[in-house]
């Protein structure tokens, strides 16, 4: 049995209540747009080619291990299997662009005044890579993954969104894909949890460094933007 506190099952929704079978369409098209973003990176953000040729082409790898076990795109509970490669994936993700926001701030801090529009322009896509990685961690960690929350038995929730505690709600209604995205968006422009609650540890921690790199980014930016500007 899961952990549902005695009385509330009626009152909060998705607490207990096994996911429907999702569609791995919408997580395949987000990881396909982030490496799209880390390919379009100017080179002085890329570690020595790096994360130019060799990280996208892994994580292209990956994505095609996952359409070739699993070329329906739907997920079910027998596919936990795939979770490793899933995790690897968004691993891969998270430190291509990881460093290059690091190759970022550093030019942008103590790299010469030309060229400092590009920068800006470049902090564009690692901002919207951080919203992608972030939001597929939340999808894939939370519950146990999205092959473990199909079963009943799947752990507490590690996020509450507003629809499991309020009362009149779909009782039926359960997180997708999209739902944890946009977790990730309004965390990353608001720099804190706005309508969807961490419970957990490991949530807190994710989307506090997700507040911090996104805060770090736009910081930097803003400041060398009106630098430029001056």
């Amino acid at each position: 049995m899961s952990d549902v506190p005695p009385g509330t099952a009626d009152t909060i929704a998705a607490w207990g209540i096994p996911s429907k079978a999702e569609s791995r369409v919408p997580v395949l098209c987000a990881i396909v747009a982030a490496i799209f973003l880390q390919v379009i990176l100017p080179d002085r953000l890329l570690l020595n080619g790096l994360t130019r040729i060799i990280v996208p082409a892994l994580e292209g790898l990956l994505l095609i291990v996952l359409l070739v076990v699993n070329p329906t795109g739907t997920i079910n509970p027998e596919e936990r299997a795939l979770r490793a490669v899933g995790i690897a994936l968004i691993a891969l993700i998270s430190l291509a662009n990881a460093i290059s926001l690091i190759e970022l701030i550093h030019a942008l801090l103590y790299g010469a005044k030309a060229g400092g529009r590009s920068l800006v322009y470049a902090s564009v896509p690692i901002w919207l890579t951080n919203v992608i990685a972030f939001g597929l961690w939340y999808w894939e960690l939370d519950r146990g993954g999205p092959a473990a929350r199909c079963q009943p038995t799947h752990r507490r929730p590690d996020f509450l969104f507003p629809q499991m505690g309020a009362r009149g709600s779909d009782p039926g209604w359960t997180p997708n894909f999209g739902d944890y995205l946009y977790t990730s968006f309004t965390n990353a422009t608001a720099f804190s949890p706005t309508d969807s609650m961490p419970l957990t540890g490991w949530a807190k921690l994710l989307m506090a460094l997700q507040s911090l790199a996104s805060l770090v980014t736009v910081a930097v930016v803003i400041s060398r933007a009106v630098n430029i500007l001056a």
